[in-house]
């Protein structure tokens, strides 16, 4: 009896707590409401940048690279704090990718650090692409599948194994997504470029030719450019370490021609040459400034012109993400009618690993890009089936030896050495 009084009373005395705190307009989870705000305003303040958005897979802050189909490759797109590195080996359209980061970084209103050896910055912004609005690159896409329609129908008939594959990103739905397309037979508008914050680095302006250098591990152009991007990062708020009482933004840097002769580094000139340390120190240093920033970088590297093929190795493993362009002018691959549709191929050959032990590899490796009137686009690498009876005796053995050389990437049994690298 006392037992049952005892819980009796306790019931009573619960409800009448609860009618008090209904009473009062509070509720039982009040303690948890400093933990949940805590979590909403974490939440928004990596969603109040504008540009960015958080990875689905490590949590991780993204940037879009100006093209949405390279974003979906690298998982979502370039992270923050990080160095995408462009190798293209006759510096053919390694150019145009570093515009449409830059170009990127203007429509979303991300503050441009340009470092050039060879051209102005400012003449670097002059030659932006154009952004596309919604309803034009609406009516480019489908005027492209249309036109693609139109030829696989008449041409040819595309296999089965094709049509359960997953499509590349082909358009934007909103202007307020999540990266943008832009025409390359139009001119950014000079009213966005002067609305934009950007800041230059022009190698010639900022060296004196009178000037005594002391000897050191790295040139006089690199420690000029770290002091530079140093001063912008801690001056204007992008140090995460240290962040100020103002609005965030990203810094986005663009780096073009990298270890060339212009920026006063000699591994162009001979293989063992004196300061083949500088590049290699330059970059490690660079992505240390990076890590603790709200920024990301996008270096070019003249491939073609490094003898020593040990530096070109250290400059890809100091980066954390590494693009490959193999551009067919000039090579065997442009002639083969297995390549006729496409420019070149493209190579995801690193991914950088953060917040986890491994690197998501995409499970698309057969990729190609053209460059069409106004878009750059990539897409999967096909192999056209022979099913025309005019096509000569003479065609029909190179698309064979073609198809063999691919390798399981397209369907066949490795033979020989792979005709293309992945």
């Amino acid at each position: 009896m006392a037992a049952a009084a005892t819980c009796g009373t306790g019931t009573r005395s619960t409800g009448s707590v609860v009618v008090a705190a209904s009473r009062n307009n509070v509720t039982s989870f009040q303690r948890r409401g400093p933990r949940a705000s805590g979590t909403d305003s974490g939440c928004s303040r990596l969603v109040s940048i504008a540009g960015t958005r958080p990875s689905v897979r490590n949590g991780q802050l993204l940037v879009s690279t100006g093209l949405p189909a390279l974003d979906q490759l690298l998982g979502g797109g370039l992270a923050v704090g990080t160095v995408l590195l462009i190798e293209d080996k006759y510096n053919i359209y390694s150019p145009l990718l570093f515009k449409y980061f830059l170009a990127e970084g203007i429509v979303t209103g991300h503050t441009l650090l340009v470092a050039s050896a060879k051209e102005d910055p400012a003449d670097i912004l002059q030659e932006l692409p154009a952004p596309l609005l919604d309803d034009n690159c609406k009516k480019e896409c489908d005027e492209d599948i249309c036109n693609h329609k139109t030829e696989s129908n008449i041409k040819m008939k595309i296999a089965w194994r094709y049509q359960l594959l997953p499509k590349m990103e082909a358009r934007p739905v909103s202007s307020s997504r999540f990266g943008h397309y832009y025409d390359v037979s139009k001119r950014i508008p000079q009213e966005l470029i002067e609305a934009s914050k950007w800041h230059g680095f022009f190698l010639p302006e900022k060296i004196s030719s009178t000037l005594n250098v002391e000897p050191c591990s790295l040139n006089h152009g690199y420690i000029k450019l770290l002091q530079f991007i140093q001063n912008i990062i801690y001056e204007e708020g992008f140090d995460g370490s240290n962040p100020q009482k103002k609005q965030k933004n990203i810094l986005r840097i663009g780096i073009q021609n990298l270890g060339s002769p212009l920026w006063g580094d000699d591994i162009c000139w001979t293989e063992n040459c004196d300061s083949s340390h500088s590049l290699t120190k330059f970059l490690y240093m660079l992505r240390g400034l990076l890590r603790t920033s709200l920024s990301a970088c996008i270096i070019t590297v003249p491939t073609h012109l490094i003898q020593n093929k040990a530096i070109i190795a250290r400059v890809t493993n100091l980066s954390d993400t590494v693009v490959g362009l193999e551009s067919f002018i000039g090579s065997e691959k442009e002639t083969n009618p297995l390549y006729k549709d496409y420019h070149g191929l493209i190579h995801i050959r690193q991914i950088p690993q953060l917040n986890n032990l491994i690197y998501d590899v995409s499970d698309v490796k057969d990729l190609a890009f053209k460059l069409k009137r106004k878009l750059f686009t990539i897409e999967r690498l096909h192999l056209p089936p022979d099913l025309s009876d005019t096509v000569s005796r003479s065609s029909k053995q190179d698309l064979a030896e073609s198809a063999k050389l691919l390798g399981p990437g397209c369907g066949m049994t490795a033979r020989g050495k792979k005709h293309l690298d992945f």
